[in-house]
């Protein structure tokens, strides 16, 4: 791999290290979607356990994905590019790469009522079709979806029928809060892989997320065309500059209008499909900024120190599918009614301080691991099923 390419994917693994950071952390305080807590010791632990949770989700909840989306597009433009420098189509390639996606999302459900692996694998190949498009027609589809087309559809349906509010969420995850706090594991199993699963595909449907991470894969390997993610050479580094600045200039005080001006919306509408559908269209919009404005940051960051302090996350980023399915396995042992049982004693402080543990662990096995082998357990896997039969 030239030098040029290594550097550039540090400060991704980098960046994609930090949206696996906040999603740990998130997944800790949530109990791994597990919403049983203890009763707080003392007025100052509540206080303290409430401040930490609004702080966590208001750094991460919706922008910690939003940056794994835009981060899946621009992989599949490197790896569509690397097979077309080989004459290569990498489509079937990708393709099955996304069926095995599919399969790790299926194993890690079995764990977690929640995950995101089996949507992403879905959603994975809408940039198939879209893969040769030009820039302008990428960048035109991308925008239409993150406006949430059927949201406005349902507006305009709530509007002309102040009484139509038809059922949208028919699965839920507290179905499962039972199996969840339950003593058998098999059972957990059960109830994960069908109605944790089903349950959290709908939840992503009714919330406008199948719409932003399709919008947000497009942008990702428009992002990778337009080479906003190099920053080796001086000029390289100068245009990504150039443009992240711009982006954060843009973003962080659209985020911070949408962040008050949605309160104000949501205070004015009553007719609940209306109300429901603008949440999920000015949330949808409003995470989108605040994460853009994040990575901005964060890269300028990285390019600004050399990656000093920042490349630390680039080992972790770069085994983030190990990251993300052991820490569901772990997670729901902690957690869970068949393991440790954690969720009768933790409240978000002592979660928060359970998830950053296991954070250092974490960071710190991928650094040693990268010191012996190329890619991250799962990462290998993956990397050589995709490529079963070939000769690479």
């Amino acid at each position: 791999m030239e030098a040029q390419s290594k550097e550039r994917i540090l400060a991704v693994d980098a960046l994609r290290g930090f949206a696996v950071m906040g999603i740990i952390l998130l997944h800790n305080i949530e109990h791994f979607n597990f919403y049983s807590f203890p009763e707080a010791s003392s007025p100052l632990v509540k206080s303290l356990d409430s401040s930490l949770w609004d702080f966590l989700f208001f750094s991460f909840s919706g922008k910690a994905y939003a940056v794994f989306a835009l981060l899946f597009g621009f992989t599949f433009y490197l790896q569509s590019r690397s097979a077309a420098k080989r004459g290569e189509d990498f489509k079937n390639r990708y393709m099955w790469r996304l069926l095995l996606l599919l399969g790790f999302g299926f194993v890690n459900s079995l764990f977690f009522p929640g995950e995101i692996l089996v949507l992403y694998a879905i959603l994975g190949f809408v940039l198939v079709p879209v893969r040769h498009w030009s820039d302008r027609s990428l960048l035109i589809l991308a925008v239409v979806l993150m406006l949430q087309p059927l949201e406005w559809v349902k507006v305009c349906m709530g509007l002309a029928d102040p009484s139509f509010a038809p059922r949208q969420m028919f699965y839920s995850l507290a179905d499962v809060y039972p199996q969840l706090g339950g003593s058998s594991f098999t059972e957990m199993v059960k109830v994960n892989f069908v109605t944790g699963q089903l349950a959290s595909l709908n939840w992503a449907w009714c919330y406008g997320r199948v719409f932003q991470t399709c919008s947000l894969f497009m942008l990702g390997l428009l992002f990778g065309r337009l080479g906003y993610f190099r920053f080796s050479s001086p000029d390289e580094r100068k245009r990504s500059c150039c443009f992240w600045i711009r982006m954060l200039c843009v973003s962080l005080p659209l985020a911070v209008v949408l962040y008050y001006f949605k309160g104000f919306v949501f205070s004015c509408v009553e007719q609940k499909l209306v109300l429901d559908s603008l949440t999920t269209v000015l949330n949808s919009w409003y995470n989108l900024f605040f994460m853009f404005a994040m990575a901005a940051a964060f890269l300028l960051l990285y390019c600004v120190n050399e990656g000093r302090v920042l490349r630390v996350l680039a080992p972790y980023g770069q085994m983030s599918l190990t990251d993300y399915v052991t820490q569901s396995v772990i997670g729901s042992f902690l957690y869970f009614g068949y393991g440790l049982e954690l969720h009768k004693v933790c409240g978000t402080t002592c979660s928060l301080l359970v998830g950053m543990c296991f954070l250092v662990l974490q960071v710190a096995f991928a650094h040693w691991w990268f010191r012996h082998f190329k890619r991250g357990p799962l990462e290998t896997v993956w990397h050589k099923l995709t490529w079963i039969g070939s000769r690479r």
